[in-house]
């Protein structure tokens, strides 16, 4: 019995009676850690709202690009004309305002970040790797490449 006697009195000795527990502060503790807790969810659920707004929207966008491709290429043609034109206006301001982005131009320098080279040629009159033809333009929404511009690259001669 002295043996369970002496761990209890281990036990008690861990206590400090000299600490008084406050129950208020103890309260204020909990209430602002649940209200941290409270606030980072809310942030972190209206970011992961604004992500998904955002990939939706790009997805849409991405099913448009093969229409607006054969927009633009009626027009390069000439048939483009009357009411298909007026909606195919409509349709380019509506995805402008949305926020889609075309981009790809001739002679600029190659990047394989936002371009991907589908045909390769050499030539003393460039110092740098080149777009030096757009076969199909890039689209990007909020900075993010919905399909990379397709092109022709042209590397200087001797690389």
């Amino acid at each position: 019995m002295t043996e369970e006697s002496s761990v209890e009195e281990l036990v008690i000795d861990d206590v400090v009676p000299d600490q008084v527990i406050d129950p208020v502060a103890t309260l204020t503790n909990d209430l602002q850690r649940l209200q941290a807790e409270y606030a980072n969810y809310r942030k972190r659920v209206e970011r992961d709202r604004s992500v998904a707004h955002e990939m939706a929207i790009g997805a849409v966008l991405t099913e448009l690009l093969a229409l607006l491709d054969d927009i633009d290429r009626a027009e390069s043609h000439g048939e483009l004309t009357g009411g298909f034109k007026a909606v195919a206006d409509q349709l380019n301001s509506i995805t402008s305002r949305i926020g889609l982005e075309k981009y790809g131009t001739e002679g600029g320098a190659f990047d394989p970040q936002i371009h991907e080279a589908l045909m390769h040629d050499t030539s003393a009159e460039v110092a740098v790797p080149t777009a030096s033809k757009i076969l199909q333009p890039g689209y990007k929404y909020k900075e993010r490449i919905l399909r990379p511009a397709r092109v022709a690259v042209t590397d200087p001669v001797g690389e």
